[in-house]
């Protein structure tokens, strides 16, 4: 009878191993899939945190050229001094135009005396005193690579194409009118 009872027995384990392995492969192959996505999502907060401080100390690093109110209210900005500090810091009228955020024509018209700054731009040309070329250029290629970014493609102006038909109207109708007389004539 032992021989029986063992028989039993070891058939008993090996079902019920049988049974354990049925449930617990596939929690098993959550569980996995769980780490990895674990793991995975480990790996991108780490790069996150990395970005955000890298950031922090870029914009910590940052040229600003703003000046305090009472260096606008002293400073003066003649056209000739607008123009001696475009060339120190060696850009065109362009490139002020874009580090102040105003056209390339207020600059000319600032240099020649046409118009003046006004505060807010008054302000950014006084701490532009402050920087020197490399400030400035470095500056320059930051708003470029943002200016490219933001860029969107133009859509196509309609004012072309109506007076396109204008013309081809007007031409029909002197051809049209060139025909009746012709016509008249004979």
């Amino acid at each position: 009878m032992g021989k029986v009872e063992a028989i039993i027995k070891s058939e008993i384990v090996r079902l019920a191993k049988r049974e354990v392995r049925k449930i617990s492969a596939p929690l098993g192959r959550d569980v996995r899939a769980l780490k990895g996505t674990v793991s995975q999502l480990h790996r991108t907060v780490l790069a996150l945190e990395r970005f955000t401080a890298l950031q922090k100390r870029e914009s910590e690093k940052k040229i600003s050229f703003e000046a305090t109110p009472e260096e606008v209210g002293a400073s003066r900005l003649s056209p000739r001094l607008i123009r001696s500090l475009r060339k120190r810091l060696g850009i065109s009228q362009r490139e002020l135009a874009r580090l102040t955020g105003v056209t390339p024509l207020a600059v000319y018209q600032w240099e020649t005396g046409t118009f003046k700054p006004k505060k807010e731009k008054k302000a950014m040309l006084v701490g532009l005193r402050k920087l020197g070329r490399r400030n400035v250029k470095k500056f320059l290629e930051d708003r470029k690579s943002e200016g490219t970014e933001k860029k969107a493609p133009r859509p196509k102006s309609k004012t072309k194409s109506k007076t396109k038909s204008k013309t081809k109207s007007k031409t029909k109708s002197k051809t049209k009118s060139k025909t009746k007389s012709k016509t008249s004539k004979k």
